[in-house]
């Protein structure tokens, strides 16, 4: 939840102090894509289809675990991030499991070095979360994107940012669902960054910029078998996760 100390808003700058720490203690599979912690994967909700030949993007792509899940299957697969230390830790991650993945250290709306129109998917999960400018990003996706082809992305869900899951006792609404205003918070005294983006917000935003929505989601969580690090109990009552699938439209 927000903290009351200042915090400055370079997201990717504290992801290089936290990615070691990060990495090390959620352990993700480069078998399958992930959508959040402790919901379905890509296994079950089979958004994304067949990735064989694809030129596959993802944005916010971390230490590139899903993005080898895509080289696995066939995909020319491309990852953005924002922190030199994640893109360091899926360097030596794609040499370890022995595929290919062209990367690109910077922000999330830079796709210049891609053609219009080059793109069959683009991808993210939970990326948004740290994105001030949202629209930016989708005007970008939908440049590099081909026509009818999907963008498909998960980011923390709305309803989550207004709750503390750490309250002892009945949940309580700590932040109202229309401030959009920064929340500053830490991980582990490492300061971040997050933006609030509603879902009024999402769907006004790919909508204007000719996107077509066909799939929300909100995902409950697993039930049974081990928990994530960043298991709450709350996840049982409040959705930790929003899920959209969208479609390019126009050029």
């Amino acid at each position: 939840m927000p903290t009351d100390k200042a915090v400055p808003t370079d997201n990717g700058a504290a992801w290089d102090k936290y990615s070691a720490a990060c990495q090390a203690a959620v352990r993700l599979s480069t078998d399958v894509a992930h959508y959040g912690p402790d919901i379905a994967t890509e296994a079950e909700l089979r958004l994304l289809g067949h990735l064989r030949g694809k030129r596959v993007l993802e944005l916010g792509c971390g230490g590139a675990q899903t993005s080898i899940a895509f080289a696995k299957q066939g995909a020319h697969a491309i990852g953005v991030d924002a922190s030199g230390e994640q893109l360091g830790f899926a360097r030596r991650l794609c040499e370890r499991e022995g595929v290919k993945v062209e990367l690109h250290h910077g922000d999330l709306a830079d796709l210049a070095f891609l053609r219009a129109d080059s793109i069959d998917l683009v991808f993210s999960a939970g990326a948004f979360g740290f994105v001030d400018d949202l629209n930016r990003v989708f005007r970008q996706v939908h440049r590099v994107l081909r026509r009818g082809a999907p963008f498909v992305f998960s980011l923390p869900h709305p309803a989550w940012r207004l709750v503390d899951p750490d309250d002892e006792g009945p949940l309580l609404v700590r932040r109202s669902y229309f401030d959009r205003s920064p929340i500053d918070r830490e991980i582990d005294g490492i300061a971040f960054t997050d933006h609030h983006h509603t879902v009024g917000d999402i769907f006004a935003g790919l909508t204007r910029t000719n996107f077509r929505v066909d799939t929300v989601l909100e995902p409950e969580p697993l039930t049974g078998g081990p928990r994530s690090p960043l298991w709450r109990d709350a996840f049982r009552l409040v959705p930790r996760t929003l899920v959209v699938r969208a479609r390019k439209e126009g050029t």
